[in-house]
């Protein structure tokens, strides 16, 4: 595969609705996916000082454009698709928490993962939403490149947004490669960011409700 050769490009769907990278590593004999992608990670093999005709790597190329359009592919994902009609009419005024929602994320300043958990928060007027779908929001974003403080924001206002809620309350906390794998190499930190909209930032008793039932 050299940069002069000519491909008729046919991108294979990536499947944003699961957790899981289907068949991320499954290729056909005529499968084409997308040989331009592939052509720069070959380049940043040989640049590592790598051979990408050796056993090991031959396949590599391939995985790797895959496994990065999964993980970047909140940016092609509606949230109208995510959302999915599942709204439904409530007298509730009641706050409503998804805790531990579990996420994967790409540092934009390394391209290295970080990863953790959120706890979402809202308090309703007049719409509810499906549970499900407070975390495919998270994943949408999540699935990116980030940095995490843009993200805590990202999800409140998406949810604002969604819901027109009275408020929405939103705490992320996660373990970033880029200060455990490189840098100051600290292997057990961790960071925690806050995003509070409406009811939740103007009226302390409703945020301190939040932050005591998420609470560890």
């Amino acid at each position: 595969m050299t940069p002069n050769d000519s491909f008729a490009v046919v991108r294979a769907p990536v499947d944003t609705t699961s957790h899981y990278a289907v068949d991320i590593d499954v290729r056909t004999a005529d499968e084409v996916y997308d040989p331009a992608f592939e052509i720069i990670i070959e380049q940043m093999l040989v640049r590592l000082g790598e051979d990408p005709e050796r056993e090991g790597l031959k396949r590599t190329p391939l995985r790797v454009a895959k496994a990065l359009d999964f993980l970047t592919s909140g940016y092609t994902t509606p949230m109208e698709s995510v959302v999915n009609n599942a709204l439904f009419q409530s007298e509730s005024e009641d706050m409503v928490i998804v805790k531990d929602i579990e996420f994967y994320s790409l540092c934009e300043h390394h391209m290295l993962p970080f990863f953790g958990r959120v706890h979402v928060a809202y308090v309703p007027k007049d719409k509810i939403i499906g549970l499900s779908k407070i975390a495919r929001v998270v994943d949408v974003f999540a699935r990116r490149l980030q940095v995490q403080e843009r993200l805590t924001n990202q999800i409140a206002d998406a949810m604002m947004e969604i819901l027109e809620a009275r408020g929405v309350g939103v705490v992320a906390e996660a373990s970033h490669f880029c200060m455990m794998m490189r840098g100051v190499q600290k292997q057990n930190s961790s960071t925690i960011t806050s995003a509070m909209r409406g009811s939740f930032r103007d009226d302390a008793r409703t945020r301190a409700e939040f932050m005591s039932l998420v609470r560890p």
